[in-house]
């Protein structure tokens, strides 16, 4: 791990870090004695209110990086939202506020409220006149919330932007600056994220001031085991290839990832056909029934969650056995993120990438020449076992 440029120790535990017996206590229930490398550089420093931009990989511990200090900064006391965790997906944020809450478990008084759009507005109104301390809110929602001055933000101390390359990617940046600019009380910035884009450090020079940056590279600690495979197929045949590599493999829960959200209702009619419990995951899908199938999906009843990339990010299910591109991804970081949804919790992972067309194969070629991916050609031969092509260049 480097802070500054500087290559530091990062390790760690949270009994050395000086924190409250309640957080102790909250952090200790989870089980957790360990801290991440991300933690033990992030933490110290926004104890004492600095600001940050933290770069290091999907599935390294994140939330708790940001959330262990501002929680032991808020004052149970004072009913003002104190605290602000901006998030680009309705799913990052549920994910943040549930990890929050199981922190917040032995402060008493402490609430945290969870802000998006897909929901009925009513509701949050009722919830935030509860006057949680900490919101956590996409920014469109926040926006449309700020608008009816049903939340006030003047007196928020600590605001952090979680998958902020993301969220600015997925052309938020008007409202961020705005949500930024209403905050005069503000004492840090937290901008965390796996990647840092241009719009990232735009918004950190202007928003910042001497930030502290830390890098958490994906070196063999925290590099996912991650097997990846490519393999040539009819576009016709993908569906029915797909279930063969399922029975193969014997993966029990698996995410199929499609480019559009026609494709990914399609796929799961397709799948279902075929006797494979599914369901899609998509943003023109109502927020509930979302919400009800990632239950599903984690509780193990439905075997292959298909997901537009909305899914790609903030999926907080650590034993998914495989990912297949069904749909080679038209960014190079999508693809990253998408099998970034195996191989976590130091568990070994596969990925599939289905090829149908020469641009499907230009585009997976580009992804593995840009991203430094290890992906494997692979066939069936007559006997129908999967074995290994020759090595593309």
């Amino acid at each position: 791990m480097e802070i500054n440029g500087q290559a530091v120790n990062d390790r760690g535990r949270y009994d050395q870090m000086g924190l409250s017996p309640q957080l102790m206590q909250a952090i200790e229930k989870k089980g957790y004695v360990e801290a991440t490398p991300i933690q033990v550089g992030a933490i110290p420093y926004f104890m004492d209110w600095q600001d940050v931009i933290a770069k290091a990989p999907t599935g390294t511990g994140k939330t708790f990086a940001f959330g262990i200090p501002m929680v032991e900064h808020v004052d149970p006391d004072n009913q003002e939202v104190q605290a602000l965790v901006l998030a680009p997906t309705r799913e990052l944020a549920i994910q943040i506020q549930d990890e929050l809450r199981d922190l917040c478990a032995f402060k008493e008084g402490v609430r945290v409220v969870c802000l998006y759009g897909g929901q009925p507005i009513d509701k949050q109104i009722t919830q935030l006149k509860k006057r949680p301390q900490i919101v956590v809110a996409t920014p469109g929602r926040l926006m449309d919330h700020m608008k009816r001055r049903t939340v006030s933000l003047d007196k928020v101390q600590t605001v952090v932007l979680d998958e902020a390359d993301r969220m600015l990617d997925m052309g938020f940046v008007q409202d961020v600056t705005h949500i930024l600019d209403k905050m005069p009380k503000r004492r840090n910035l937290g901008m965390f994220s796996a990647t840092i884009s241009r719009e990232v450090l735009d918004i950190s020079w202007v928003y910042q001031r001497q930030p502290v940056e830390i890098t958490v590279p994906a070196d063999q600690e925290n590099r996912p085991d991650i097997a990846q495979y490519r393999l040539e197929v009819d576009r016709s045949q993908k569906a029915d290839t797909m279930v063969r590599l399922l029975e193969m493999g014997g993966y029990e829960r698996v995410i199929a990832f499609c480019n559009t959200k026609n494709m990914t209702d399609r796929l799961a009619g397709l799948l279902s056909m075929r006797g494979v419990s599914c369901q899609a995951i998509h943003g023109d899908i109502q927020q509930s029934m979302r919400e009800k199938t990632l239950k599903k999906f984690r509780d193990g009843q439905i075997r292959v969650l298909v997901a537009t990339d909305v899914a790609a990010r903030g999926l907080d299910i650590d034993d998914v056995d495989a990912v297949f591109n069904y749909d080679v991804p038209d960014e190079n970081e999508y693809y990253i993120h998408r099998i970034g949804r195996t191989g976590r919790a130091k568990r070994h992972g596969v990925a599939f990438s289905l090829v149908s067309s020469v641009p499907e194969g230009v585009r997976l070629d580009d992804i593995k020449k840009n991203t430094g991916s290890d992906i494997r050609p692979v066939r069936f031969n007559e006997k129908g076992d999967l074995v290994a092509e020759a090595r593309r260049s």
